[in-house]
């Protein structure tokens, strides 16, 4: 998945609110559990002291009496982290009352250590208690018969303060887990949302790969009403560069017939006069419609170029084009090894590409010792390029060119050996026209001595 794609985009986003949103509410989740969870345990405890010291206060002696229910079944096992006590706290020597899961154990009141009491004369701490647990103490302070003029004394439950935090932590192992759970679902409903909603994208792009490789004609069948305007605008681009296309074909077919026919004349007049005037009208003539022919080739090759669906079998061009190569130069004995794999295609019009393999094919035999070697392979767009590129690479064994030779050949009429039938135009139409299909063309030393051309351009 790419970084700069729409799928990218709405899956992060997901992905990142989701990471945001779920602890955040798997925090809030947490402290109001812990919340209820801790006032319910605090709760228990503070109805215990109370109902302890209610009984074991109410007296009609003059010391405590021992309460006559245990109102907790743990506070009978030793040590089990459940525990009251009743002690005094204005003369020592009075009777201290404790639970049997104290074994004789003494805990610190609260009130000994300097805690404020809270709200209804309530104090809470957490200490540890006779084995070395934790717990949680709640006390009240409360006299004999409750009357203000009697001895004071402390009345405090303890509670296992661990029972609650591995409680909490239990239930906080399984909201992870559970909120996990919940984010990795999320995240891959997302994926296959994105996946299922942008399936319309990636067959309008595959119909426009089949439009450019001349398969098909316009975007066909039924989509979602979303991008149906899509579908609506791009048939009707296409169908515009179409008319524009053809009708710049018939203007610059017109002119052409327009002015050949004319030029014709006046050459054939000029020559008919038989004087230096005449000759003179008739060079310029000839050039004049020379000119007229190479830039009517110009406007229709880019009339051509770039049009939508026009594609050329590569291999089919190749294969009838060496072999009358060969039969014209078989004189020479030149053999043209090709390497074409089947199926790579031209994105242009046939005739254009025989015009390019044709002058550069031509050359490399007229210059070869013997052998030529023919090379096309397609390579994978770099970058944001709009599409696949097609490489030809023309080598010859005849005597090469230097790096100053090189820079100048291809100019329009630029011929360096003038013992070789030609006029010069060959290699400056071929450029011409690679240029018309925004490729270049470069030439290097081939690995056998001779002239290397390669050029690039588009493929389907």
């Amino acid at each position: 998945m790419n970084f700069n794609s729409l799928a990218f985009r709405l899956i992060a986003t997901l992905t990142a609110w989701s990471l945001i949103v779920l602890p955040l509410a798997g925090f809030l989740i947490y402290r109001l559990y812990k919340s209820d969870v801790q006032d319910a345990f605090e709760g228990e405890m503070e109805k215990l002291v109370n109902a302890i010291a209610l009984d074991a206060m109410s007296t009609v002696g003059t010391e405590p009496s021992q309460p006559g229910n245990s109102y907790q079944p743990l506070f009978e096992v030793p040590q089990s982290g459940w525990y009251w006590q009743v002690k005094p706290l204005d003369d020592p020597a009075q009777k201290r009352l404790g639970s049997a899961s104290l074994a004789g154990a003494v805990i610190a009141p609260p009130s000994e250590k300097g805690v404020t009491a809270g709200p209804g004369g309530v104090r809470w701490t957490l200490d540890k208690g006779p084995a070395g647990e934790p717990i949680r103490i709640v006390e009240i302070v409360d006299s004999l018969n409750h009357l203000s003029a009697a001895p004071r004394y402390s009345i405090i439950v303890a509670g296992p303060w661990d029972w609650l935090t591995s409680k909490l932590q239990r239930f906080l192992t399984r909201l992870t887990a559970a909120l996990a759970l919940t984010g990795l679902g999320l995240v891959a409903v997302a994926l296959f949302q994105v996946r299922f909603g942008l399936l319309p994208l990636r067959r309008i792009e595959k119909d426009v790969a089949a439009i450019r490789s001349g398969e098909a004609a316009r975007l066909e069948g039924e989509l979602p009403l979303e991008i149906e305007p899509l579908q609506v605008e791009l048939n009707a681009l296409i169908q515009s560069n179409q008319d524009i296309v053809e009708r710049a074909r018939t203007q610059v077919g017109n002119l052409a017939h327009a002015l050949k026919t004319p030029l014709a004349v006046i050459i054939n007049e000029a020559r008919e006069e038989r004087t230096p005037f005449g000759g003179k009208v008739a060079e310029q003539a000839e050039i004049m419609r020379d000119q007229i022919t190479t830039y009517l080739d110009r406007a229709r090759v880019a009339a051509r170029a770039g049009g939508i669906g026009r594609a050329t079998e590569v291999e089919a061009v190749v294969v009838p084009l060496v072999r009358a190569l060969e039969r014209i130069h078989r004189d020479k004995g030149v053999t043209i090894a090709v390497s074409c794999p089947a199926g790579l295609k031209f994105q242009g019009e046939r005739q254009d590409l025989e015009e390019i393999l044709g002058n550069i094919l031509d050359n490399a035999c007229k210059w070869a010792r013997g052998k030529v070697g023919l090379d096309v392979s397609a390579a994978a767009p770099e970058g944001r390029s709009p599409g696949r590129r097609l490489t030809i690479r023309v080598d010859d064994d005849g005597p090469g060119l230097t790096s100053e030779q090189r820079s100048r050949i291809g100019k329009r009429g630029l011929r360096l050996d003038e013992t070789k039938p030609g006029s010069g135009l060959g290699l400056s139409i071929v450029v011409d026209l690679v240029q018309m299909y925004r490729g270049t063309v470069s030439l290097g030393a081939a690995a056998s001595g001779g002239l290397s051309v390669t050029i690039d351009l588009p493929a389907v």
